[in-house]
């Protein structure tokens, strides 16, 4: 099990995470949410769109919505969690990043130091899952 496909395994799931995140925040902060329901609705949102980007690869190699989704759930669960725990803690522990408001450079910088540093976090989490045979190792049956 080699650091590159972890790191491929948890960019992937990064991305499902940083469309859930981002759009979370900017719905939460559009609507003059408090920073509890906005974290909560980007954490949904995360979970939402990691799966499916898992689910897309799995469904178009012909598996059905049912399998596809128990096997996005066995793939991504942990390192969403993961990533999820570890951006949205570095998001709060920055001073004033949740109230600092979509339109400052506080807030996106904030936001793109919490995701480097789920990265960071979650990319071994994701090896030793996949030396498992457990996390992506699922789903990587599914993309060849």
């Amino acid at each position: 099990m080699s650091w590159g496909m972890a790191a491929s395994a948890t960019l992937h799931c990064l991305t499902g995470c940083a469309i859930g995140e981002v759009l979370g925040m900017v719905i939460g902060t559009a609507l003059g949410w408090h920073n509890v329901p906005t974290i909560i609705l980007a954490i949904a949102l995360a979970f939402f769109f990691g799966y499916a980007l898992s689910m897309r690869g799995v469904l178009r190699a012909g598996v059905g919505f049912k399998q596809a989704l128990k096997v996005a759930l066995a793939a991504d669960t942990v390192s969403i969690t993961v990533m999820e725990i570890i951006d949205n803690g570095v998001m709060l522990a920055v001073p004033g990043a949740m109230d600092a408001g979509l339109n400052t450079p506080l807030f996106w910088g904030a936001l793109a130091f919490a995701f480097l540093i789920a990265f960071l976090v979650t990319m071994p989490v994701n090896k030793w899952l996949i030396g498992k045979g457990k996390g992506h190792a699922v789903a990587h049956a599914y993309h060849h």
